[in-house]
């Protein structure tokens, strides 16, 4: 072999042992739970091991839950979009007016209740949210069950009982809906929530079942209280988002891959697993002493009087960016209703 050939071949072999290696990437990901609670065990980290067997090992993760990579909840979404992290979950209520058409499905006119219908409504209806995500590339939109009230020692059961006391809310429509009931709001992330209870900063909380084992929320509350036909108090949607030149960076195979495992592909599972994921919470409470209360049908149709005043609020605050709200509360509606058959 002549030595010009034979560099020729060291070189290409080079060339091509570099790009091998250039192909693999490992990506970060950051949330504020931590690593016992469900979402990270049940959700984040199962679908990194999928997109890591599908890819061979080229694609691999670094998982930073708790905010262990520094700063708050509400600066996750800054995180992802800035390159801080490759992969954030967070809340879309953590940073009101950056999703002000996904917002829509917060109501508590729109969410009736299982998480599973309003993820599946969030996806037949995406086309109509796509402006909301033009900073990040989304990798999932979904909703929890959806919220109850938690209340430290207040037993509820008509909205009266709620009447000057303060509640933890996890977006702004929750704070709009609890100052309809007469009780005042507080804003704060989930993992606040432990200590403003134990020291009665707060009366209560809404959140779902599924954050009770998380946060122990059984030891702090001793009454939890939604509709008795399970319905709840609206919802908060859920945002899995990847930074936006990361995932054009990928090779076209790879971010098929990560395609595979994103948006429709995913969200009917995550939406029955985000449903399934109430039952642990709500065994704990109960175990713990704690009291269940479904409001009479009379009782729950007052929150809900009082609540419809909140679809007409963000209506006016969405038509006044140019947003056609009709379209979106009417269709998101009529998605949730076709998929709670």
């Amino acid at each position: 072999m002549s030595i010009k050939k034979m560099m020729y071949t060291v070189v290409t072999a080079c060339l091509g042992f570099t790009q091998v290696h250039a192909d693999n990437v490992t990506l970060t990901v950051h949330h504020f739970l931590s690593s016992k609670a469900p979402p990270h065990a049940r959700f984040i980290e199962p679908w990194t091991r999928q997109i890591e067997q599908a890819s061979n090992g080229r694609i691999k993760f670094e998982i930073f839950p708790a905010m262990s990579l520094g700063g708050k909840p509400p600066e996750l979404y800054g995180q992802v979009r800035d390159g801080v992290a490759d992969i954030v979950w967070t809340l879309g209520g953590y940073t009101p007016g950056v999703f002000p058409r996904t917002e829509v499905f917060e109501l508590p006119s729109v969410h009736t209740g299982s998480a599973a219908a309003t993820t599946a409504a969030i996806q037949e209806n995406f086309s109509l949210l796509t402006e909301d995500f033009t900073d990040v590339h989304p990798l999932l939109v979904h909703a929890h069950a959806g919220n109850l009230l938690h209340m430290r020692n207040k037993r509820v059961t008509s909205v009266d009982d709620l009447k000057g006391l303060k509640i933890r809310t996890p977006t702004r429509t929750g704070g709009w809906m609890i100052e309809s009931w007469g009780a005042e709001p507080v804003g704060m992330p989930v993992p606040a929530v432990p200590q403003a209870l134990s020291k009665n900063n707060i009366d209560g909380v809404l959140v779902p079942f599924e954050i009770v084992p998380a946060i122990k929320l059984q030891e702090l509350t001793e009454y939890s209280i939604l509709g008795a036909d399970g319905s709840r108090f609206g919802t908060s949607v859920f945002m899995f988002m990847m930074n936006k030149a990361r995932y054009n960076q990928l090779p076209d195979d790879l971010r098929l891959i990560i395609d595979k495992h994103s948006g429709a592909a995913i969200a009917g599972q995550v939406g029955e697993l985000w449903d399934e994921m109430e039952t642990p919470g709500k065994k704990m409470q109960i175990d713990s002493g704690g009291e269940i209360i479904g409001l009479t049908a009379a009782a729950k149709a007052k929150f809900d009087a009082l609540s419809q005043g909140i679809e007409e609020r963000w209506a006016t605050e969405a038509t006044d960016r140019g947003i056609d709200a009709t379209t979106l509360i009417e269709s998101t509606k009529a998605s949730v209703i076709r998929a709670s058959r």
